[in-house]
Parts: structure tokens; sequence; C-alpha cells
């Protein structure tokens, strides 16, 4: 029902509308209602402060962020491996392992301190070698005593060699004398021949029994002096083991370089070596490494391997200092490569990659990556992206 607007008379103010229930609209009109507008404009604010988070997020994200980084002209051409740093020349030093001896432990007496600069022929490390020193005293007494009794039992060989020298001629001499006197039997009685005869049988078997004595006293002899031979080179052997041992017990550095300290396990914890320490030999104690020259030892995946190559230029960079960079170059490439240890299917190559110039902060033993510019597959460019040798 439709109510017709009051008509305004000039002089006279129109009406004011009054307050009162609101007639709904005809059907078929185009206005919403309150709540629906409302849900609307709600969907609307959250679709917008949805898209507002990703946009953040993927401004702070780790790729977009090396995208940011690394690609300065070309996107996608930066392969990250990561690895250790190491000096291309180093030498391991040991506790000494001791010849002709079984020592449990050897105790530290005397220490080079980490981070000393040495030379070569400087001292590293001395262990206690008294036992050594008095093993050498009494083998060298012992060496003294067998080598006299070798030389009187070769005297004593030498007399009774001729005394029996000696008996043998005279018994010869006896035989000779004994045959002649057989030979004479026609010219003398027969009982004078049967008494020739008889001692001439008797020379022989005295010469016999001399000559086969003779070479029996000599091989007894010989084996004598043999014996105590043996004994005085075994111990002459004992003698010069201590001396070495006594000498090994100093270990002095051959080349020039950085002492850098080992840990160890000691007393139940972890840590550097000491003096006063005991450790049993052959355990590695400390390293003299030439930080002039250091290259990085990396593990490349066999998806990322065929893109390498020698000579290839690289950058260094240390986690421990982020605003070292260092150049480098791919130096060694692995010929055969390893598998994984997640996975036998995928096999990794190691890459020696050496760093040029130097720095005091750049020491082995560091946490390191190694940026290379590299292809993409089929001869296009790869996305950027971050290898962990995996």
């Amino acid at each position: 029902m439709h109510v017709a607007p009051a008509e305004a008379t000039p002089g006279i103010d129109a009406p004011q509308p009054q307050s009162g229930p609101r007639l709904k609209p005809p059907p078929g009109g185009n206005s919403r209602p309150a709540w629906l507008r409302g849900l609307v404009v709600f969907a609307a604010a959250v679709i917008v402060l949805c898209s507002i988070v990703l946009v953040v997020i993927r401004g702070k994200s780790p790729t977009a962020g090396n995208l940011a980084q690394y690609s300065s002209h070309d996107l996608g051409q930066v392969l990250r491996l990561k690895g250790t740093t190491e000096a291309i020349q180093s030498r391991a030093i040991l506790a000494p392992l001791l010849e002709g001896q079984q020592v449990p432990t050897l105790t530290i007496i005397r220490l080079a301190l980490a981070g000393a600069h040495v030379k070569p022929g400087d001292l590293l490390a001395e262990f206690d070698r008294q036992t050594q020193m008095r093993d050498f005293v009494d083998k060298q007494a012992e060496y003294g005593k067998l080598v006299d009794q070798v030389l009187e039992e070769q005297a004593k060989e030498y007399a009774t060699r001729a005394k029996d020298e000696t008996e043998l001629k005279q018994s010869e001499d006896n035989l000779r004398k004994a045959e002649l006197e057989v030979q004479k039997a026609e010219l003398g009685s027969k009982i004078d021949a049967e008494k020739n005869q008889e001692t001439l049988d008797e020379a022989k078997a005295t010469f016999e029994q001399l000559r086969v004595t003779f070479d029996l006293k000599r091989t007894a002899a010989q084996a004598g002096i043999r014996i105590l031979e043996i004994q005085r080179d075994r111990a002459q052997q004992t003698m010069t083991h201590a001396q070495a041992n006594a000498d090994l017990m100093q270990i002095r550095s051959s080349i020039t370089g950085v002492v850098v300290l080992n840990t160890i396990w000691k007393q139940g914890t972890i840590g550097e070596v000491q003096e006063g320490d005991q450790v049993e030999p052959g355990t590695p104690i400390m390293q003299v490494v030439n930080p002039v020259a250091m290259q990085v030892r990396v593990l490349a995946n066999q998806q990322d391997f065929p893109s390498l190559r020698v000579g290839q230029a690289a950058k260094v960079r240390l986690d421990a200092y982020p605003e070292l960079v260092f150049p480098g170059r791919i130096e060694e490439l692995a010929p055969i490569g390893a598998s994984a240890s997640f996975s036998e299917r995928v096999h990794l190559f190691a890459v020696i990659v050496s760093i040029q110039g130097n720095d005091p902060k750049l020491m082995p033993d560091l946490s390191a990556a190694v940026d290379l510019d590299v292809a993409g597959p089929s001869g296009g460019l790869s996305n950027a992206r971050t290898a962990g040798g995996h």
C-alpha cells in the first residue's frame, strides 16, 4: 500500500519524516541485508592480509636472499659447497712407537705452546725417557761383558787348536815311523815283526782318533763361541733400540709452521694435550701446519659434480668470519666417488679448492663455504642452490 507524499505549501515548513518501522523493499529489489555486506567486507580484509603475509614471508625466504646475494649478472649460476679448511703443508705429531718394548703409556714432560711459530729443528714435545736410558745403560754393560767373553773363548780356542794340531802331528810322525819299522821286518826276527805290526796298528788308531777328535773339538768350540756372539749381538740390538727409543722421546719439527694442539680423552673428559698428560703410543697430540698455503676440502654430489672442472674460479667464505672472502681455484677433482651415508645410490666426490691470500684468522679445521659459478643442465641456467655435499 503506497502513501502519497504531502505537497509542500509555500511559507509553511515541510513536515519532518516520522520515525517508524521501515517498509520492506518490494520483491526483486537490488538492496542486500547489512549482515551480508559485513561478511563480504570481512572476507576481503582477510584475503588482503594473507596476501601481505605471503609477500613478507617470500621476501625473507633463504631462496630469495640467495638470489639477491649471488645473482649479480645471471640468476642461477652459483653453487655453494660446504667443507673445512686445511693446510696444504702439515705434519701430524704422534706419540712415539717404541721398538722392542711394550709401554702402555708415555708421560709428556715438555710441550710447545698452542699457536707457537716453529721452524725445522725446534722442539715440539718431549716424553719421559728415564726407562729407556736405564735400559740403554744396562744393555751397554751386558754387551761389553759378552764382547769380553767372546774374545776370551776365541783365545782359548786358538790355544787348544794349536795343542791339538801338535798332538795330531806327533801321532802322524809315529805312524810314519811304525810303517818304516814294518818294512824292515824281513831283516829282523819274527817276534820283532809282530811287535812292529802291533805298533803300526796302534799308531793308525791313535792318529785316526786324534783326527776325528780334532774336528769335533773345532765344531764344539765354534758352536760355543757362536752362542756368545748371538748373545752379544742381541744385547747390542737391545742397546741400539733403547738409544733409538730415547731419541724418539724428543720430537722436533721438520717444517716451518704453527703448532695446533689436539684434543684427547683424559680422566673422563675431552681436553687439549698438556704437560704431564699420559698418552698411549701412536696417539696424535698435535699438528704443525703452514698457514701460508691453505685449501678447502668439500664434497660434491653426483648431480653437481659434472659441472665442475679443474681451474674453475671460486669464492671462499668462512662461517666464523663472514666478512672475510678469499678468491679460490679448483685444484683437484676425485675420479671416484664414495657412497653417501644416508643412501648408497647417491655418490659424493671430493673437491680440493686452493685459497689465494692469507689472513691471521685463516686457520685449519674452520667451516667454510665455497661458491662456484656453474652452468645449468642441458646448456641452460640452473636455479641458484646451496649444496652441502648431499
